[in-house]
């Protein structure tokens, strides 16, 4: 019996019928060429129902005493586990394509899991067309983090598609095996590194003033309320109303995409030597903004993002969350992209500030002063009229090379994570070999037309090139295809329209050949590195796309 922090019994604490606090993921593959389909299929299923030693928290369910979620949470082992019920097949009905599969996991991911059992299940799905299978697997919050479930799709997974693995990524054996996998890589590194030195140093120095250190953060926080905070944004200061903060429901709506690694990070690149996460906030703010201005509800304020940071070491296998949250202001009120990336990285910038010299301790320390708050606002139902930020925004780091399960190709990993109350709108992201997996999950009564955020990432995108001198700007159809949901329900335009937007890309993509100094209308050119021009890659076949207006939301087809 081993006792749940504080920290993880949170999800425990805000969890309703309407807002079921489980993260959850679509792994897409690719089947080995020259296998039966069912065999194969029917193999994986033999391996993952597995009968022996399971490894934390798999095999274990929560024991309550008379306060329930308010007094002592502990974890025990389930004695009486049923394999059966976590591990589930499913079949899509014909004709497989990804509107199928995103209806599926919308319905699974609205549901709560069952308290008396092991707070965890995954479903093999099978029937999408080009020999395709996916898994959706979804974990309470309180026993898994995103980085805890890649660490759980590593384990499963090999760069070498001949490689076969025998045991299930939930047993013993298979954690021990990561284990030991971890441990050669860091030996590996016999000579340390300048950046690892420094992170030394930076630990011994923070035992001598860690209350010093967060003292100052939170003096730092206090003054942003009196005007003084400079760039820094934090939580419920100037938070603006939208339809995005508001009460929701039980339904949930799923729509997933990718672009190229390379292409989003030469953005971030080309800004000032920006990084990824900056480029990848500019996206996500660009596409909200446009969401917006289709409703008829931007506000006047800049729209705030939560964006949670891991603060799991490379080696850390235990805990069940490891992260600190930042406050991102996504510069919605700029109408100008390179005006609203450079606010996003000053505020960034500013975030990152209040954790020099901080140890993970004294960052858990001061996240959980800061965001208590929340908690507070959730428990009292509060969180819909005063919340603490406009969205909710997180990058997990994944594999950087290709990877097998039993020699089927991983084409994507799609997050699915957690909207509540306050946050109708969650964008998760996972980095995978040489793309980025975005997958965005919504209250499918609160947020109208989510799916349409996909187009408006990849328009925000190339406005982002434009701006910086990536590709030359012209003339082109904003993203106003047909887009069907995951209930059947269409929006957008015509079709033929769909059609002109991404001809007009492509001819935009065969011009970027030449760098250009082009900025945006009108405005001048920010003093940035600008990066060589680059034709986007296409998409991978069978994936849900990568930046085209024809793949994104539920139907690629």
């Amino acid at each position: 019996m081993r006792k749940m922090p504080l920290t993880d019994a949170f999800f425990l604490l805000n969890e309703t019928s309407r807002t079921p606090m489980h993260v959850g993921g679509v792994n897409l593959y690719t089947l080995p060429d020259g296998v039966d389909d069912a065999e194969f299929l029917q193999s994986l299923n033999e391996q993952l129902v597995w009968h022996g030693d399971l490894r934390r928290p798999f095999g274990e369910k929560l024991k309550m005493g008379p306060l329930g979620t308010l007094g002592p949470i502990h974890w025990v082992k389930d004695e009486a586990l049923d394999m059966d019920y976590h591990i589930r097949r499913s079949a899509l009905p014909k004709p497989g394509r990804y509107r199928e599969l995103f209806a599926l996991v919308s319905r699974l991911h609205g549901t709560l899991m069952d308290r008396t059992r092991p707070l965890w299940e995954l479903h093999l799905i099978e029937g999408l067309e080009n020999r395709q299978f996916a898994t959706y697997m979804k974990a309470h919050h309180c026993a898994m983090d995103g980085v805890g479930s890649m660490q759980l799709t590593n384990s499963m997974m090999s760069p070498n598609p001949k490689a076969k693995i025998k045991y299930s990524p939930f047993s013993m054996e298979a954690f021990e095996a990561y284990k030991k996998d971890l441990e050669k890589q860091k030996e590996s590194k016999v000579q340390p590194r300048e950046h690892e030195i420094k992170a030394v140093l930076d630990v011994v120095k923070s035992q001598v003033g860690g209350t010093v250190n967060v003292a100052n953060a939170l003096r730092q926080n206090a003054s942003v309320w009196l005007g003084r905070g400079g760039n820094l944004a934090v939580p419920w200061h100037n938070i603006p109303k939208t339809p995005y903060n508001t009460r929701i429901t039980g339904a949930r709506r799923f729509v997933a995409q990718s672009w190229p690694f390379e292409r989003v990070r030469a953005v971030g690149k080309a800004f000032n030597g920006g990084t990824l996460n900056d480029a990848v906030l500019a996206m996500c703010a660009g596409s909200l903004r446009r969401h917006l201005l289709e409703l008829g509800q931007l506000p006047k304020q800049s729209l705030k993002a939560m964006a949670p940071i891991s603060l799991r070491d490379a080696d850390d296998t235990e805990s069940a969350n490891a992260v600190a949250f930042l406050t991102a202001d996504l510069g919605t009120n700029q109408r100008d992209p390179s005006k609203r990336m450079r606010v996003i990285q000053e505020s960034m910038q500013a975030a990152k500030d209040q954790f020099k010299g901080m140890n993970r301790r004294e960052i858990e320390v001061y996240s959980a002063v800061t965001q208590a708050p929340t908690l507070i606002a959730s428990m009292t139902g509060l969180a819909s009229r005063f919340p603490a930020f406009s969205t909710v925004i997180s990058n997990v780091p994944g594999p950087r090379q290709t990877m097998y399960w039993n020699g089927a190709r991983l084409d994507g990993i799609y997050p699915v994570s957690i909207p509540f109350d306050g946050f109708a709108v969650n964008i998760t992201l996972v980095s995978n070999a040489d793309k980025l997996d975005f997958g965005i999950v919504a209250c499918r009564h609160s947020v109208p037309q989510v799916q349409r955020l996909i187009d408006y990432m990849e328009d925000s995108l190339i406005e982002l090139e434009e701006a910086a001198g990536i590709v030359r700007k012209s003339r082109r159809t904003p993203s106003r295809g047909v887009k069907v949901s995951p209930d059947g329900s269409s929006s957008g335009k015509t079709g033929a329209k769909s059609k002109q937007a991404t001809t007009t890309r492509k001819k935009t993509g065969a011009k970027s050949k030449k760098s250009t100094k082009a900025t945006a209308a009108g405005k001048a050119k920010p003093k940035a590195k600008t990066a060589k021009a680059k034709v986007a890659p296409k998409a991978t076949p069978g994936a849900p796309g990568e930046g085209s207006s024809t793949h994104g939301g539920a139907d690629p087809a």
